[in-house]
């Protein structure tokens, strides 16, 4: 039986002829949309674990070549060893890795860089876009990858080979004029409000009701979350600080800083988020951690609270398929409806603008423009010309359903 392991980290299995045999991907065949792999074989399971995880760290990051003359696969890894990954993220680094190791490298890698044109950089986007999906079982049929994949891969082989330019290497940048798919604007799944508060109990019935009432009360990233720490809430300011983020990277958890600059904040609490923190805290008194994994004492794994979500939608009834992210979500709608100023709620969540923010949160505004125009109508009234004055009007007050959180149970 195989043994599983992180993305990224290849599979172990023991053969019928008692070796274990360590599998790993190497890029993919364009052709017929599969991985292509190699193996690598050991007498017991530790040796091939050994060579898997060396052939893996030698297959990413290959020997490059300084003599000048480089194909775009050399520069690629020249220029992210040297250039990029010191000033990346884990997660980052991770995604740049597989940018190039997945996509770029075993399609345009083997093309000298003075030699790459844009038609093949286009082509290559085409071809990504239709059919660059790994394929991880054999009856998968959808090979396309995202618009936002796309993007991702164009603005690293972007700034790449503007890396070159600055150097002199190439006179001109390639990708300047490729054409690239437009990001999709997907919908923002939030929990209905009139079944936030059965969710809340569901997660008091699991004892998790501290962590999920933060979380719907603040907005934060998942990492962000996970990564608080005891000295990080300040109780008598009834405020939480935001400078770290937890994340798995190559099966290990790893904590890093926030997304962006915006991201390291402080955020203002309710204080029935502040009283239900210091009663948990009588849990784990010598835990330096907010929210400590009951299974391990440590920090939760993102991939843990992620279930443990799916688990209250089920609980409470709800139907809607809402990732734990949509949890950010429900805090920014709830807070817009709300009529929390629509500067605050940007720099609670860590975006760099308000402008970002209502771009993102286009179906709330509407309604907030649908109640300002409603106010402003109402106010208007008494100004139409008519046979009779009316009776004044006052100004509705608020501009959606005031939806408050409540203590549960």
């Amino acid at each position: 039986m195989a043994s599983r392991r992180a993305k990224g980290d290849g599979s172990l299995r023991k053969r019928p002829d008692g070796r274990w045999e360590g599998r790993y991907a190497v890029g993919i065949d364009y052709a017929t949309g599969k991985r292509i792999q190699k193996s690598v074989f050991g007498k017991t399971q530790a040796e091939a674990r050994d060579k898997l995880r060396t052939a893996i760290q030698e297959n990413r990051g290959p020997a490059v070549n300084f003599k000048g003359d480089y194909t775009v696969g050399e520069w690629m890894w020249l220029w992210f060893e040297t250039y990029s990954k010191p000033n990346l993220r884990p997660s980052s680094v991770e995604n740049y890795t597989n940018y190039i190791h997945y996509h770029i490298e075993p399609n345009i890698g083997k093309i000298k860089l003075k030699q790459l044109t844009p038609l093949q950089i286009q082509q290559f986007y085409n071809r990504t876009k239709e059919s660059g999906r790994v394929k991880r079982w054999d009856n998968m049929e959808d090979l396309s990858l995202s618009n936002r994949v796309v993007r991702g891969i164009h603005m690293v082989l972007r700034q790449a080979l503007q890396q070159a330019v600055n150097e002199r290497i190439i006179n001109h940048n390639p990708c300047d004029n490729c054409r690239i798919p437009k990001l999709e604007k997907t919908e923002r799944k939030i929990i209905p409000p009139e079944q936030i508060r059965a969710y809340l109990q569901c997660a008091k019935e699991r004892g998790v009701l501290p962590m999920f009432y933060l979380e719907l009360t603040t907005g934060l990233r998942r990492g962000e979350l996970l990564a608080l720490l005891w000295t990080d809430l300040d109780v008598e300011r009834r405020t939480i600080t935001v400078n770290k983020s937890l994340s798995r990277i190559d099966g290990e958890l790893v904590v890093s800083e926030p997304k962006t600059q915006n991201s390291v904040r402080t955020v203002v609490i309710p204080q029935q988020a502040v009283d239900l923190l210091v009663e948990d805290r009588k849990n784990h008194p010598d835990s330096p951690y907010l929210f400590p994994s009951p299974r391990t004492g440590g920090m939760w794994s993102p991939d843990a609270i992620g279930r443990l979500h799916k688990t209250l939608l089920k609980e409470a009834g709800i139907t809607e398929s809402v990732p734990f992210h949509g949890l950010r979500h429900t805090f920014a709608t709830t807070a817009l409806l709300n009529g929390v100023d629509v500067k605050t709620v940007p720099s609670m969540l860590g975006h760099y603008s308000a402008g970002f923010t209502l771009d993102t949160y286009t179906h709330v505004t509407t309604q907030m423009q649908q109640a300002a125009a409603d106010k402003m109508g109402g106010f208007m009234e008494n100004a139409l010309p008519g046979e009779s004055t009316p009776e004044p009007v006052p100004p509705k007050e608020g501009g959606g359903k005031i939806i408050p959180f409540e203590r549960v149970g």
